[in-house]
């Protein structure tokens, strides 16, 4: 098979908001930043990882969110994260559980949807 794996998700986000992105990504869902190599640093934008969660946020100009294409995370505790969320406005709108999973939408501070997923029992 020639793909491998997965190696990050990009999104895209206006200039100058790496500040709300940072608080959204790092603060709320848990993800790190990393700092970006020297040579993307002045594009503005920001990467946040931890283990294989890569997620970099990329500046666009003329930026418009992603409403339908997402990324989708696993998380464990499903419930405290959307209450968290929620209290801190970003509100979440639960969905139809897939088998085995369930499953919330929320958008980013800039109006990108994000899927959080937990897996139930009995799930692979």
């Amino acid at each position: 098979m020639p793909i491998l794996a997965l190696d990050h998700v990009q999104l895209a986000m206006p200039r100058g908001r790496e500040a709300e992105a940072r608080a959204f990504y790092a603060g709320l869902l848990g993800v790190p930043e990393v700092a970006k190599p020297a040579s993307l640093a002045g594009r503005g934008g920001c990467w946040f990882e931890r283990d294989a969660v890569k997620l970099h946020l990329g500046v666009e100009e003329e930026f418009r969110p992603a409403r339908k294409a997402h990324p989708a995370f696993l998380v464990d505790d499903l419930a405290s994260l959307a209450d968290a969320l929620e209290a801190a406005g970003h509100p979440v709108t639960p969905d139809q559980a897939i088998a085995g999973r369930e499953r919330v939408f929320v958008d980013d501070p800039f109006g990108n949807r994000i899927e959080l997923i937990r897996a139930t029992r009995g799930s692979p």
